[in-house]
């Protein structure tokens, strides 16, 4: 299946809010965690009952409620109902083809991104759409399928590392992308390190298999690009949103996110043009081999010449050929064969042609 679309043709003819669940099932039961804290007190367990989700909008305290499955769109329509969201945020949190990107509603900020990992079975990078929706004491987050992706995150809040205990959800949020964008640079320095090896390979010996080799880096990096680049432009926008639901405190810590990103975006363009770069010297290493080759066989094609014309010279069937009675005609005649052809020989390494 393409990495780079979705199934879009699926949502065609509907009505704009109409949750219709776009892409591939990765789970078959949901799974709802929540965690709930402040300063002084946890509370951490999975939701069994959705209904029990009602009363957490009106605590005190930091609610964090994870989501893994995007599939049951009733499911997500009821969370919806229960924190009030925008019927837009529905459709867009059940479809995993979008493109990431921040929207702002009357009582949210509802965030896109994606989230990318290395698969080492198929070698291949994949990615699964992260929804965020940042409210005053409540950040829901909704993955496609259950994982470890945020578990340090979690033991952050557990084991009280760090100042996330004494913030609201907007630091919270802000942990889990930088989660993300943490995991971004991991694959691109990852990802850098084989191209580099990649292209001492090509200068070593351009073997006809590193052709697939640059083109399956060029794919990848192209496939991060596309998760990145955006991105950057929604923590842009992010940094400059008037909104009670980002503190002040918190425009350090998304300026310094959005540092990592530029420097991430970097990178891959940066290995992006190495990649062109070892794609021209390959095929002019393989251009340069084949030269190399003619060479040689037009070195090999011009001795031969002088001799294949003697040789057709003394065969031809003319009555009189006065050396062909000579005693010794054969010895002397192979003799001038050779002289000349070392003769050549001898000049072609002169020239440093062979």
């Amino acid at each position: 299946m393409a990495r780079f679309f979705k199934k879009r043709h699926e949502t065609a003819g509907q009505i704009p809010g109409t949750p219709v669940f776009v892409g591939n099932k990765k789970q078959d039961k949901i799974l709802v965690r929540m965690i709930d804290y402040n300063a002084s007190d946890l509370q951490e367990r999975t939701i069994a009952d959705i209904e029990q989700l009602e009363k957490y909008p009106e605590r005190d305290s930091v609610t964090w409620v994870n989501i893994d499955g995007l599939h049951d769109v009733d499911f997500v329509r009821k969370i919806s109902e229960i924190f009030n969201l925008h019927q837009l945020v529905s459709e867009d949190i059940v479809n995993t083809g979008q493109r990431p990107k921040l929207d702002e509603y009357d009582n949210a900020l509802f965030i896109v991104v994606k989230m990318l990992m290395y698969d080492e079975a198929k070698k291949l990078i994949k990615s699964e759409q992260l929804s965020l929706l940042i409210m005053e004491k409540v950040l829901l987050t909704f993955q496609e399928r259950t994982g470890d992706f945020f578990e340090p995150v979690r033991e952050r809040i557990r084991k009280q590392k760090g100042r996330i205990r004494s913030f609201g959800t907007d630091y919270l949020a802000y942990a889990l992308l930088d989660t993300v964008v943490d995991n971004y640079i991991y694959l691109v320095e990852r990802m850098g390190e084989e191209i580099e090896d990649l292209e001492v390979s090509i200068l070593a010996d351009p073997k006809p298999g590193l052709l697939d080799n640059i083109n399956y880096y060029k794919r990848e990096m192209n496939f991060i690009r596309k998760a990145i680049r955006p991105f950057r432009e929604f923590l842009i926008r992010l940094n400059r949103i008037e909104t009670e639901l980002i503190t002040p405190v918190m425009v350090p810590f998304l300026k310094d996110l959005e540092d990592l990103i530029m420097q991430v975006t970097e990178g891959i363009e940066s290995y992006r043009e190495m990649l062109s770069d070892q794609l021209n010297i390959y095929h002019t290493s393989v251009s340069n081999r084949m030269n190399d080759i003619m060479k040689v066989l037009t070195i090999f094609a011009a001795i031969f010449i002088p001799l294949t014309f003697i040789a057709g010279v003394y065969g031809t069937n003319f009555e009189y050929v006065p050396e062909l009675r000579y005693r010794f005609a054969y010895p002397v005649f192979l003799g001038v064969m050779a002289t000349i052809a070392w003769v050549m020989i001898y000049f072609f390494r002169r020239k440093k042609w062979l």
